[in-house]
């Protein structure tokens, strides 16, 4: 017989969900009102704004998409992107091989310009691609790659895409509210995340950025948009500022709650301060890392702070440690993709779950799966290692 679910209490330090606030659970669980109800409709339009502040810009099409990271993502693509185009797609990474699959289904062909998993994107390489194909409409890149835990340099690289007379299409799913994002001073073309990592709110949003350049070339497009619910020519309707909105679809009304209060809380630690507590954290939680002997899968000066990729040494079984830490620690952490499955754990430190607490925990959690597993190193060093750096 089918019952009420009633989840245990997870600390969800994995590559995402992440753990959700108290305050944006409360938020969730509001009354509903109408998707056109001239209080909604308000606050439509302040967590407009509130995105423009977490993306750090003042571009007029700022909307979250009414589901996943993912639908942001072909939003992006479908809108810019048409037949017969040439588009520039950069990969190290899953989630570069996802923009390329985007790229073919519009008719498309994606240049692709790939790195070692790990490693950043390479400039050079993207401009030798632009030298190849100087027709190029369009340059696509992950600004933190969730798979592998490296971030690239964005505000080069979309310099790079307007002086080859390109637009750049840029994932920040995991570096929104993380790390530095400034999509009016990069230059950024479009851009799309995800809710449910450095944000804290539930899964099932994806806010989205486009710019001048981008709104442009799409109400200049030759080709319809072929998805109808992602074209934003029919949502700009709907998300426009203030007067009547056009009925397009109705809004995931209690989701927009959740995230409204998301950023406000965003907003009352303020960017700066947010990204200094990922970074904090992340510093602590590589020195207690480090006291177990593990390493770091990516290049310190490429590192992003709210998720952490970590080799496994030989002869740890990756599934018996995750599972033991599930199961009696209550604790997620993430296994490796793709080239790096098996290879690597992915520990995120985003957003609500970025704090002092978890670290510890998840360190004192990893030492005591690691002992069993019979791995050789210190045993109660680190937690005094990543308490130094707490406490420097």
């Amino acid at each position: 017989m089918s019952r009420s679910f009633y989840p245990p209490q997870r600390t969800l330090m994995g590559p995402g969900p992440s753990d959700v606030s108290p305050r944006v659970l409360g938020a969730l669980a509001r009354p509903t009102i109408g998707h056109l109800d001239p209080l909604f409709v308000q606050l439509m339009d302040e967590v407009k704004e509130l995105l423009q502040y977490a993306f750090q810009t003042e571009n007029e099409l700022t909307l979250p998409v009414s589901a996943p990271g993912s639908a942001g993502m072909e939003a992006c693509f479908v809108n810019l992107v048409s037949p017969g185009d040439t588009v520039i797609v950069c990969q190290n990474g899953v989630f570069g091989g996802r923009m390329k699959e985007n790229v073919e289904r519009c008719g498309a062909t994606a240049i692709m310009v790939e790195d070692a998993w790990g490693a950043p994107v390479s400039l050079e390489r993207v401009a030798a691609a632009f030298d190849e194909h100087p027709q190029a409409a369009i340059l696509a890149f992950v600004h933190a790659e969730t798979s592998t835990g490296v971030r690239s340099d964005a505000a080069a690289l979309c310099a790079l895409a307007r002086e080859r007379g390109a637009l750049s299409i840029v994932d920040t799913v995991t570096s929104l509210g993380g790390i530095e994002l400034n999509v009016d001073a990069w230059g950024a073309d479009a851009v799309y995340s995800g809710t449910q990592k450095c944000l804290s709110c539930i899964p099932g949003l994806s806010p989205v950025t486009f710019g001048p350049r981008a709104v442009e070339r799409i109400r200049n497009r030759r080709h319809k948009v072929q998805s109808w619910f992602l074209d934003m020519q029919l949502v700009m309707g709907y998300w426009s500022g203030g007067g009547k909105r056009a009925y397009h679809h109705t809004a995931p009304v209690n989701d927009i709650y959740a995230l409204h209060e998301a950023l406000l809380m965003l907003r009352e630690e303020g960017l700066e301060a947010a990204h200094a507590r990922h970074r904090l954290n992340h510093e602590a939680l590589v020195a207690g890392l480090e006291a177990m002997n593990l390493d770091m899968a990516v290049a310190a000066a490429h590192r992003l702070p709210q998720l952490n990729s970590v080799l496994i040494p030989e002869g740890v079984d990756d599934a018996a440690v995750r599972a033991l830490l599930l199961r009696e620690f209550n604790l997620e952490i993430g296994a490796g993709l793709g080239a790096l499955a098996g290879k690597t754990w992915r520990i995120g430190l985003m957003g609500f779950a970025s704090s002092e607490r978890n670290v510890l925990y998840c360190l004192a959690a990893l030492e005591a799966a690691l002992a069993r597993q019979g791995v050789a190193f210190d045993v109660g060093g680190a937690i005094p290692a990543a308490t130094a750096v707490f406490a420097a």
